[in-house]
């Protein structure tokens, strides 16, 4: 088997990665990679690192064709928040073509897009032939509390810190971008307010209706480039054994989620597909640490786990990937 497949916003932080994963994806040729900065140009003058990779050259621009669409089989939308939606009103995408879309315009379930999150809805998924991709942050959370919530065990608020890289801003370069003002810093932003929010409840109130605590939600901008490391707490009547019982048996079928009996760092999953998740019990409240790497697990990874699931190919084909270790 293989699957022909096209990249819609190939040139940026997201659409690097995907294509990086998918060159030595086994069942995976790459159709097109769609770009309209860069059309007419080598995919390894932009994506440097992949220079003797490929040879592909990015399409795009007013007179050349977006797609060969009777010989595509999946294709990936990677441009801007927004302009998912925009590019699916302004082509037509045939119906036997799956889409898996990576920004925000389709993550409300009240469209036709299925939510991309497999630890949440792996047999969904397997049927479906539009995909709404997670966020970054929002994985991250998510599988922090999603045993708890299928447990009917989320009894209060629950509160949240997490630190994301500067690439989970995109490569438009912008102030709280540029490594002059983002080494040696640590910021705050959008506190309480963050986009995401609306996709974690709506996942949790999925496995535990009528959930209506707050979601208190602090994100960091870091000083490193990928990576995201979550700190979630919320009140827990039980030991730490009960929770370990609890996230092991949720996660025991997923391929890519583990849970560790000692603390965990981004240099675990820097470079992978996996969440490793780390837990403590102090005074009845339960803390949960994620840490994911937010360009794979966390955007393409995570969409290439989602291909692979629609097509019929074990979960974790093209995604046995090294981390950086050091």
């Amino acid at each position: 088997m293989t699957i022909q497949a096209g990249i819609i916003g190939g040139a940026g932080y997201t659409g690097g990665e995907l294509l990086r994963i998918l060159i030595n994806h086994p069942f995976v040729s790459i159709a097109f990679v769609h770009s309209q900065s860069q059309a007419g140009k080598p995919v390894w003058a932009t994506h440097t690192d992949l220079l003797g990779d490929t040879e592909l050259v990015f399409s795009g621009g007013d007179t050349q064709p977006l797609v060969a669409q009777d010989e595509l089989d999946v294709l990936f939308l990677c441009s801007g928040h927004g302009q998912s939606a925009k590019f699916l009103t302004d082509n037509d995408v045939p119906e036997h073509v799956t889409i898996i879309d990576l920004s925000t315009d389709f993550r409300d379930e009240t469209n036709e897009f299925v939510y991309g999150l497999p630890e949440l809805q792996r047999e969904r998924i397997q049927q479906a032939d539009r995909i709404a991709n997670p966020g970054c942050f929002a994985t991250a959370i998510q599988l922090a509390l999603l045993p708890l919530a299928s447990a009917g065990r989320l009894l209060d608020a629950v509160h949240i810190s997490a630190v994301t890289g500067s690439t989970g801003a995109g490569q438009a370069l912008v102030p709280t971008t540029g490594f002059t003002w983002r080494n040696n810093n640590l910021s705050i932003y959008k506190a309480f307010t963050h986009q995401h929010l609306a996709e974690i409840r709506q996942s949790l109130t999925y496995l535990q209706p009528g959930f209506s605590e707050a979601i208190n939600f602090i994100p960091y901008r870091g000083d490193f480039t990928r990576g995201i490391i979550a700190n979630v707490y919320t009140p827990f009547s039980g030991t730490l054994s009960d929770a370990h019982q609890l996230y092991r048996a949720y996660y025991e079928a997923h391929v890519f989620t583990h849970v560790s009996d000692t603390p965990v760092d981004l240099k675990q999953v820097v470079n992978t597909n996996k969440a490793l998740l780390s837990l403590e019990v102090h005074d009845g409240q339960l803390l949960i640490t994620s840490v994911i790497d937010n360009l794979t697990k966390g955007a393409s990874g995570h969409a290439v786990q989602n291909m692979n699931l629609v097509f019929g190919l074990p979960e974790d084909a093209g995604l046995r990937l090294k981390p950086v270790a050091f």
